[in-house]
């Protein structure tokens, strides 16, 4: 998932999807607050010319709990869900 920036494209998100054996895997990756320079040395989606940022690095104050929260709306929202419905990860 990529953002427009002031410094050009870059990578803010991920989506990964695995399939094995009929069985799909899936999950999602948000960079709210990293450490941006852990990301020196990937070349997201192997587009070398942008790189990755954050909510935060974008201005934004989020914390994990209001991410969590707003995709469960926006989840239940587009897919017609209850809210009660959309399953929370295992810590």
């Amino acid at each position: 998932i990529w953002v427009v920036t002031p410094g050009g494209e870059k990578k803010i998100a991920a989506i990964g999807v695995r399939i094995r054996h009929w069985i799909t895997f899936h999950g999602l990756s948000i960079n709210i607050d990293p450490d941006l320079t852990h990301f020196d040395g990937i070349v997201p989606c192997g587009i070398a010319e942008y790189g990755v940022t954050s909510l935060k690095d974008l201005g934004l104050s989020v914390t994990a709990e209001q991410m969590d929260t707003a995709l469960k709306r926006h989840f239940s929202d587009v897919f017609g869900l209850e809210q009660d419905f959309v399953a929370t990860p295992a810590n």
